[in-house]
């Protein structure tokens, strides 16, 4: 036996599991030598496009006060393990420097239909100098603060008005393998980040959600990209800051330019460390949401289970350990659809409306359809967890040992394990699941 070391909490927990168990993580790369100055020279030059101090002295010249102009940062919430202490620092030093100080800017938290993050939540996700020094507003998709700027697919693309009608709008983001959106980072940001909850819902709509292109790594001819990056190019951002980090949340690459350059470049060198080959399917697979923040609700712990379903073989058991301290979250859409679907199955259809939520719940659906899911979560109780159509689990040793036994002798052969330590950060891949990708 051997003991694996999983991404869960904020401290992690231990796991032992058979010698020959396939430990499956990205490729871990040393965080830059000074992250600081990275994310500086990435804005002086970019991947394409003007350099940030073009883009403003340009924006200064259309005021016509002579005022400086006024600059929109858009940052990841609560949930996105996104270094912003590391890389809001020089970016905003580099904005005074250009005369956009803490008068001029306005920080907008992205937080698509997610909770806000109450004040001391806020201070932790941006520090206290800059919680205390510049104005926040945390996006609320449902307040009615957007401005329509067209249609994508008729359906308006309503984004919020802060961001709107910023004469600078600065897109920042963390990039990694997304199960439906390809990537996140580059025009999420903005849709469904800072998007009306009509948009977001026809971005998560079930057919597209449905789609095999809606996947990991794909971002070309993905129903759910494509209109992502459609409803962002009408009011596109001046330049997007996008950044790769390691397992210590330690930036490894940063890329700056405009949309979608700048993303892409980013998406290739994610897709190069991210994707490991595993051969064929496992009979269980260990899974995890990548700690916190990650995990800090079922809601967002479905991505460690879709992460999982690409390599488990069909019937096989994804054993989960994501803390949920936040719960479902209680009170959410998700957890009222769980309630109310009379059984697993029901959740994975594409008929009836676009609802909040509806995607993650569908999803769920899908990965339940093709196996078994057993949990471990400090913040669900048991009854919340059966709730969900999971198996709790309080052992998680003793509960791989106890699907490795069912799956051993099955079609003769020897129950193979796969760990994923880290979940949806690393994608790993069968020659099945690969080409479907």
């Amino acid at each position: 036996m051997k003991e694996v070391r999983l991404a869960y909490g904020r401290n992690g927990i231990v796991v032992r599991v058979p010698d020959d168990a396939v430990v499956v993580t990205a490729t871990d790369l040393p965080g830059l030598p000074d992250q600081a100055d990275a994310v500086i020279g990435a804005l002086r030059a970019p991947v394409e496009g003007p350099p940030l101090s073009e883009l403003v002295g340009a924006a200064k010249r259309r005021r016509v006060n002579g005022n400086g102009p006024r600059v929109a940062v858009v940052f990841p919430d609560l949930t996105r393990p996104m270094p912003n202490r590391t890389v809001l620092p020089p970016l905003l030093a580099e904005l005074e420097r250009l005369g956009a100080g803490p008068e001029r800017v306005e920080l907008l938290c992205a937080t698509g239909t997610h909770r806000p993050a109450t004040p001391e939540e806020m201070v932790e996700l941006v520090g206290p100098d800059i919680a205390s020094r510049y104005p926040i507003h945390q996006h609320r998709a449902d307040d009615g603060d957007h401005v329509e700027v067209g249609r994508v697919d008729g359906t308006p693309v309503r984004i919020d008005r802060r961001y709107v009608e910023a004469d600078v709008r600065i897109l920042t983001g963390f990039v990694e393998p997304h199960f439906f959106a390809g990537f996140s980072g580059g025009p999420k940001g903005a849709c469904p980040g800072l998007a009306a909850l009509e948009t977001i819902l026809e971005a998560h709509s079930p057919s597209r959600i449905a789609d095999p292109r809606a996947t990991w790594l794909v971002t070309e001819g993905n129903p759910v990209h494509d209109f992502v990056r459609a409803a962002v190019a009408l009011t596109p951002p001046t330049i997007s800051l996008d950044v790769a980090i390691n397992q210590r949340r330690e930036l490894t690459a940063v890329f700056a330019g405009a949309l979608p350059a700048g993303h892409a470049a980013a998406c290739r060198f994610v897709e190069q460390t991210s994707v490991q080959s595993v051969g064929s399917p496992f009979d269980v697979v260990l899974s995890t949401n990548g700690g916190y923040p990650l995990d800090r609700n079922l809601y967002q712990a479905v991505k460690g289970m879709a992460a999982a379903e690409r390599v488990v073989r069909a019937g096989g058991t994804i054993v989960m350990a994501a803390e949920c301290t936040d719960g479902m979250p209680p009170g959410g859409a998700f957890a009222r659809l769980l309630a109310e679907a009379p059984g697993s199955d029901a959740l994975g259809g594409v008929d009836g409306p676009s609802e909040t939520d509806r995607w993650q719940a569908q999803v769920l659906g899908r990965v339940l359809h093709h196996a078994e899911v057993w949990l471990h979560s400090s913040g669900l109780a048991d009854d919340e967890v059966r709730a969900a159509f999971l198996r709790p689990v309080d052992d998680l040793t003793k509960a791989v040992a106890e699907a490795l036994d069912s799956a051993d002798g099955l079609d003769g052969h020897h129950a193979r394990l796969g760990v994923l330590p880290y979940g949806p950060l690393t994608v790993a891949s069968t020659s099945t699941s690969a080409s479907a990708s």
